[in-house]
Formats: C-alpha cells, structure tokens, sequence
C-alpha cells in the first residue's frame, strides 16, 4: 500500500504546553471477559446495551481521523477496546493505517493491546498487514486465579499461546501488562516476574485505578509501584532504565543479572500527567483527553457531515489546545472523586 504523505504542520500544545503524540483508537466497546476491575458483570450482564455496528466508525473513518491526528502531531496509533480482536475483519483497518504517515513521510507505530484470547489466530495476519506491536493483558498464572480476576473460561494456556505466537509473528518486544490489586492477585507477583524473566517479553505491573465508576475502587486495594518494585527486587535485584521516549507511560526497570526489564505503571502513587501525550478515540467517534474523562467530543458528526479534513483538524487541534487535564494529579479531591467517569472497556487503557 502507498504511503499518505501529508503536509508539514506545527504540532498543537495543550495548556499545559504537551503536543498529541498518541491516538487510542477504541474499535469496540464489546469484550468476552468481564474483570472486575474493567467490565463488572452485575453491570455489564445479558441485557447490556452496547453499541450497534452502524453507531461505530467504519474503518475508513477510522483512517481518515487518525491520518488528520499525524499531521497534528501523533506519531503512534494503538487499537484498543473493548477487546478489538473482536471487531470482524481487524487486519484491514490494520493495513489501512499501516498506510499512514508522518508529515515528514515516517510511517506511524502502529501497536494494539488484546486480552489475548485470539491472539493466537490472528497474529500472522496482524503482522503480515502492517502492526508493529502487541501488548497483552494477564493478571495471574495461577489459572483460577486468572479465571476470578476475568470473570471467564479462558485458561492461562490459551493466553500464553497468544503471546507466544505474537513474538513468532514478531510482533515483538511483547509487552504484557498485570493490574496488581492488593489481597486478590498480588499473590501472583513474583511467579509472574519470574515466568517472564529470560522470556524477550516485557512484564509491566499496573497499580489498581479508579477507572469508571463502575470498578468499586478503593485505595486499600492498590498496591503502589514501590511494593511491587520491593517485593520483586528482594529475589532479583533491579536497577533502573532510561524511559525510550517523552510521555511513557511505564518506568523501566533493568533484572540486575540481565534477564531483561520490567515496568511499573504508577498513576495512582506517582502521577504522570505532567508528560501525558495521548488522546481517545472512542468506537463512535468522541474524541476523550484523558483515560478518567467525564466528557469527550464528537467527531463523527462532521466525518460524516461533509466536513474536509481541514475543518476536522481545526477541531480536532482546537479540542487538544484547550486541554488541561490531569486527573491523577487531582485524585482524592472531593469534587473529582464525585465526578461520574467513562468507562475504560469503553475507551480503552
């Protein structure tokens, strides 16, 4: 496929004075687990009403905002969900960003997280059409364990084969995230660092966040950075990395023996909004600036309102220069708690 090259453009600041690097593209708001950090069932049950697929962007749509986001600034696209391997025919769209560049003819990252159910069938075909990337979610190896924090069928088993095809794909460094609450999984901590010791994957640990409202946070359950960092690096010693790029959202840490890395993801205990790049794309087209938004911006009005891709951009920079948000840094305060947030199966991590 040729490369869309588009126009030299300044890249738009917020107030805060950080550019849009990345756009999360949510595809679907539809899962098969139910965590009950993410997607609790006694809210998400039978009688849900999640989106018909004529309420979501087409994937030229799709293509067509994140090509106007790369002339704003983006220089990374991750598919996210809901579970995106779910949306029917995913390697197209795939192929069609994989299409897109930056002003300066770069071809974007183009990366996607997946609870890795189908990874293992869709890996090739994920590869062959252009992805860079896949990072993987797996709260614990112990398979009841995992079967609790899922609320699912699925076995551990089917989750590994996922990731280890993804890395055959080469869809590697394979990233493979575990959110850590305190009392129900940090348990699976240590065998986790040590199952993914010597792997070439990277294991990065999530603090529990009050993402929604439907998760029923609480900070007794999270477990910070810190701890993990302690209880790990009192069997296998650790030193720090140097972040790969402005607005990471993961501090490295190096195994002191060379068994390769791990990442802490501290949004809870250490705030990271002060270099917080991306933006969300929800599956209907609402542009959200913020994974704990309480509002986002509907693009999909003028997609398919006649709009050019130069009235679209003018919103789309005039939404980012207006943004000030920084949730994590303002938790705990009485009239953000209060707020009602969207939901993260609904815009993705």
């Amino acid at each position: 496929m040729s490369k869309v090259i588009f126009h030299t453009s300044a890249p738009v600041l917020d107030t805060r004075r950080r550019p849009l690097r990345d756009l999360r593209i949510s595809v679907t708001d539809r899962c098969n687990f139910r965590c009950t950090y993410c997607m609790p069932r006694e809210i998400f049950d039978a009688n849900h009403p999640f989106m018909p697929h004529a309420a979501l962007l087409s994937f030229e749509e799709i293509t067509r905002v994140a090509g106007i986001a790369a002339k704003l600034g983006v220089r990374k696209l991750r598919l996210t969900g809901g579970e995106p391997l779910l949306r029917k025919d995913l390697e197209k769209l795939v192929a069609m960003l994989a299409g897109l560049c930056t002003p300066e003819g770069k071809p974007l990252e183009l990366t996607l997280t997946t609870n890795g159910t189908l990874l293992a069938k869709k890996a090739r075909a994920l590869k062959d059409a252009g992805l860079n990337r896949v990072t993987v979610s797996l709260d614990a190896l112990d398979d009841r364990m995992f079967e609790r924090m899922s609320d699912s069928r699925v076995s551990v088993r089917t989750v590994l084969q996922g990731i280890e095809a993804a890395a055959q794909a080469g869809l590697a460094p394979v990233k493979v995230n575990m959110v850590v609450r305190k009392g129900l999984n940090d348990s699976q901590i240590l065998p986790m660092a040590e199952h993914f010791r010597h792997s070439g994957h990277i294991l990065r640990f999530i603090e529990f966040m009050d993402v929604g409202s439907t998760n029923g946070w609480n900070m007794a359950e999270v477990m910070t950075g810190a701890q993990i960092l302690e209880r790990i690096g009192a069997h296998y010693p650790l030193e720090p990395a140097e972040a790969a790029y402005r607005g990471e959202v993961a501090s490295r840490w190096r195994y002191a023996d060379g068994a390769g890395e791990i990442g802490l993801i501290t949004s809870v205990s250490q705030p990271f909004c002060g270099d917080c790049t991306r933006a969300r794309l929800s599956p209907e087209g609402k542009l959200f600036l913020c994974l704990f938004a309480t509002q986002g911006y509907d693009l999909r009005a003028a997609l398919r309102g006649g709009a050019s891709d130069d009235e679209i951009g003018a919103r789309m920079a005039g939404i980012w220069a207006g943004r000030s948000d920084h949730y994590s840094e303002q938790r705990g305060r009485e009239t953000f708690a209060a707020k009602k947030k969207i939901e993260m199966s609904y815009i993705g991590g």
